[in-house]
């Protein structure tokens, strides 16, 4: 497989930790770009909305004219994986959000922003995650969500004493913990896959790939 067949990730790019998350998709079998324009959201294959702070990206977003075309691309399923902040953005309910705060939703659940409590209560934790293999992830939690409540078209992959820290629903991963600054990128492979089989599922090739790689994709 050439670098042209990979499947273009892009790191939404307004706020947050961005380069850690573009070197651990590469790290995870993917190329990785930062996404800051409308014409960008358009061009990648999928999405990553990075940890930072969920109120500030949502303004930025607005501010930028990325909110729709975010919000369309997301409708139309293109899969998607949030951390920390990332999930409160992919949450369908948001619990203890700031007057007009806004998510893009996406995932039947109800996230609690804060819930682990300030940055002084930050920590550490060796996580199973479900579809990880290898062993626990080294989980970082960083004023970090929980979830509280999910739908029942939504798989709980990690809880961390009770509470839900990582979930998926179809084409769109989250977690309240911070992968990428760990070094371990075993998470980021799972998202890679994940829209992997989002791309065949649905026979496209992925963004820029050569013909060839489309006529196999689409199995012809």
């Amino acid at each position: 497989m050439t670098d042209r067949e990979l499947p273009l990730v892009g790191v939404l790019a307004v706020q947050g930790d961005v380069r850690e998350h573009l070197r651990a998709l590469e790290a995870g079998g993917a190329r990785a770009v930062g996404v800051r324009r409308p014409a960008e959201v358009a061009a990648v294959d999928a999405l990553v909305i990075p940890g930072g702070e969920s109120t500030t990206i949502d303004k930025l977003t607005r501010a930028f004219e990325l909110r729709e075309p975010i919000l369309d691309r997301l409708r139309g399923g293109m899969p998607a994986y949030g951390s920390c902040a990332g999930m409160i953005l992919l949450a369908d309910r948001v619990e203890d959000a700031i007057a007009g705060q806004q998510s893009f939703g996406g995932i039947d659940m109800t996230v609690r922003r804060n819930a682990f409590g300030r940055q002084v209560d930050s920590f550490e934790e060796d996580l199973a995650v479900e579809g990880v293999p290898g062993g626990p992830v080294r989980a970082v939690f960083i004023r970090a969500p929980w979830v509280e409540r999910v739908g029942e078209q939504v798989q709980v992959l990690a809880r961390h004493e009770g509470r839900i820290v990582a979930v998926r629903q179809g084409a769109l991963l989250a977690t309240a913990f911070h992968p990428e600054i760990t070094g371990d990128t075993r998470v980021h492979r799972l998202f890679v896959d994940l829209v992997a089989h989002h791309l065949r599922r649905r026979g496209e090739a992925p963004v820029g790939a050569p013909v060839s790689a489309q006529f196999r994709t689409k199995g012809t």
